[in-house]
């Protein structure tokens, strides 16, 4: 990889194209562009998440995430290639059933709020369901394995249920509660 990375700034995109993994060249306003910049915006978000005070456990499952989509962001920059595995996405299946196991059920909708690392995760989540959107919209248009998609559609479902966990978790030993919407025909029923 240290060969690869030599030469950051090769002016080969300066006519609006770029490389893809197969040394194939497409517009940089491709659907598997747009795929691949959202999933890495999305990687970027939950590296400032980690910056933030959380639990072990969920720091760990951030970090694995952020490896998977280091993976997903591999496979879409190389058409017909497989790098993200089925396992990736059991293993958040498995997170989402144990965060989730902790957490009172929800009455009633929640804003994107609460402590900043909460905040954070809602972020990360809405990057996310862009992401899926993205590999969804080049999947209507090229083959496309369905690991990926699935992956973004846990890991959105994933980070909600995280940035629950994070509006529980105070650094002082404290706990937190979600942020409820006001609604007013909620309020009336």
């Amino acid at each position: 990889m240290g060969n690869r990375l030599t030469q950051i700034a090769t002016r080969t995109g300066d006519v609006g194209t770029t490389g893809l993994g197969d040394n194939s060249r497409v517009s940089k306003n491709s659907l598997r562009v747009h795929a691949m910049g959202d999933v890495d915006e999305l990687n970027s978000n939950i590296g400032v998440l980690l910056c933030e005070d959380m639990p072990q456990r969920v720091r760990t499952v951030l970090v694995e995430i952020q490896h998977q989509l280091f993976n997903l962001g591999g496979e879409l920059s190389i058409p017909g290639f497989e790098l993200l595995k089925e396992e990736a996405v059991l293993a958040l299946d498995q997170a989402l059933a144990e965060f989730n196991a902790d957490l009172p059920a929800l009455l009633e909708f929640i804003l994107p709020a609460g402590t900043r690392a909460a905040a954070l995760a809602h972020v990360c989540r809405t990057v996310a369901r862009r992401a899926e959107r993205a590999v969804v919209a080049l999947g209507n248009e090229e083959a496309l394995k369905e690991h990926p998609r699935q992956y973004l559609n846990r890991l959105s479902d994933l980070l909600f249920v995280l940035a629950r966990v994070l509006n529980r978790h105070r650094s002082d030993g404290s706990s937190g509660d979600d942020v409820y919407w006001k609604s007013e025909r909620v309020a009336q029923n």
